[in-house]
């Protein structure tokens, strides 16, 4: 028989009574109300899900933009190209004959016209040459006119059958050598003649002299001592290349009179930047050295620096040349435009950026390169009709400087040019005013150049 531990039956009532007071405490559970919760849940993520779809953007405040319309206008398709300036022409003045120079008439860079006189070399045995040429001519021409009476003397007495026909016709001869010395002796004297203009250089043309390389008194050689160099100014050429697919447009430009080129010096691309020089900045007062304003206004650029100088304008030209053969190297084709330069802003040997007009795009829908997004599925732009944005897929037919010539446009809609980068197709849109007066053609200030990719927040915009 097992003995086991038995509590008092007072201790066990007061265990359970313990126990029951523990269960009232505790919360009951609802698994009704949670379903509930969930279900409630579930139906407000369905509906943050509807308004995230396509009427999302018709329930959106409006965007504030800013519309340019597409123009109808012909648009020049341009070749750019570096070229480098070269005179039509460019003379080393030499002398023909060897001899000393006796005086220079010109000075360095000094501007000559045709026929103006350089330089004068010693002119004394050329001046004998010709004076005895003279007296030899003198000499001869004597002698013809004694031998011209001898024949008319022969003549008579021949009528009188005083001489025989034998001494007619050797007064005959004298007469015809004598003409023929005279003869000679006139082309010696011209050659004397032409000797002694050698002892004179003059200018071979109009243009601009360089470095002069003698002085009085320096002994030059026939045809190889350079007295100095003379380019012509103007005209000018510019030397460039063309690729070789434009070759058809500019050869058919050169029966019309050379399709029209211009030009500008490299550094007139951008603003050049102006320095001072160090000790100036050194002994500048602070106020200046922190801004150079003055009172009164006018405040100088920074550094107290003078202000950049404005940007050259180009020069206007025409195409007179194109090559014969194609670099097969390169795949371009020299060509040569000419230029009027009387200012002298061209200065041979200088590179230069050169515009070309190749051809002429017709009746082309024209719009701000700005204005045209790069989207996943292609390429739009944002039309404005009802006051809502519309997407309007185009084709880049040919893009130049801040203007695009595009496809799939109708003349005069309304496109969305700043603000692009906060439109949604279908969103509701308000234009406001443009800073600045641009033109309906030109790149607004939300632009860039170059073209435009989706909004400068990079979002970007959806494709349609």
């Amino acid at each position: 028989m097992s003995l086991r531990p038995t509590l008092p039956p007072v201790l066990k009532l007061s265990t359970l009574a313990v126990l029951a007071g523990l269960a009232a405490c505790s919360p009951p559970t609802e698994p009704a109300a949670a379903s509930a919760a969930s279900a409630a849940s579930g139906n407000a993520s369905g509906a943050a899900s509807g308004a995230a779809g396509p009427g999302a953007a018709a329930s959106a405040p409006p965007v504030g933009i800013t519309t340019v319309r597409a123009q109808v206008r012909d648009l020049p398709v341009l070749i750019t190209a570096t070229g480098s300036v070269a005179p039509l022409s460019n003379v080393d003045v030499r002398p023909q004959i060897t001899s000393l120079i006796t005086k220079v008439h010109v000075k360095e860079g000094q501007f000559v016209k045709t026929g103006d006189l350089l330089f004068t070399l010693d002119p004394r045995a050329d001046e004998a040459n010709v004076a005895k040429a003279r007296a030899q001519l003198a000499r001869d021409e004597a002698a013809l006119t004694d031998a011209q009476r001898q024949l008319k003397r022969s003549q008579e007495l021949l009528a009188q059958n005083f001489i025989s026909q034998g001494a007619l016709d050797t007064n005959q001869t004298n007469v015809q050598s004598q003409t023929a010395a005279v003869a000679l002796d006139k082309a010696a004297l011209d050659a004397a003649k032409l000797g002694l203009s050698y002892t004179r250089i003059s200018a071979p043309g109009a243009g601009r002299l360089g470095a002069i390389n003698v002085f009085a008194g320096s002994s030059v050689q026939a045809n190889v001592t350079t007295l100095v160099s003379l380019t012509q100014l103007d005209p000018i050429a510019v030397a460039f290349s063309l690729p070789q697919r434009y070759l058809a447009d500019a050869l058919a430009a050169l029966k019309d009179g050379g399709a029209a080129v211009s030009v500008t010096p490299p550094e007139s691309a951008s603003t050049p930047k102006a320095t001072a020089p160090a000790g100036l900045l050194a002994a500048a007062p602070a106020s200046a050295a922190s801004g150079g304003r003055r009172e009164g206004g006018g405040g100088g650029s920074a550094g107290g620096r003078p202000p950049a100088p404005p940007p050259v304008p180009a020069l206007e030209g025409r195409l007179k040349f194109v090559d014969n053969a194609v670099d097969p190297t390169s795949g371009t084709v020299k060509a040569k435009a000419v230029f009027s330069n009387a200012a002298g802003k061209l200065w041979p040997g200088a590179f230069v950026n050169v515009a070309m007009t190749a051809s002429v795009i017709k009746g082309a829908v024209v719009i701000p390169l700005a204005a045209i997004i790069q989207g996943p599925r292609g390429t739009l732009v944002y039309a404005v009709n009802d006051g809502k944005a519309v997407p309007r897929p185009v084709q880049v037919l040919y893009a130049q400087g801040e203007d695009a010539a595009v496809s799939g446009l109708k003349p005069g809609e309304r496109i969305v040019l700043d603000g692009r980068q906060n439109v949604r197709p279908g969103g509701n849109v308000v234009e406001r005013a443009r800073e600045g007066g641009a033109g309906a053609s030109g790149a607004g200030k939300g632009g860039r150049p170059g073209g435009a990719s989706g909004g400068s927040n990079g979002k970007g915009a959806p494709a349609a």
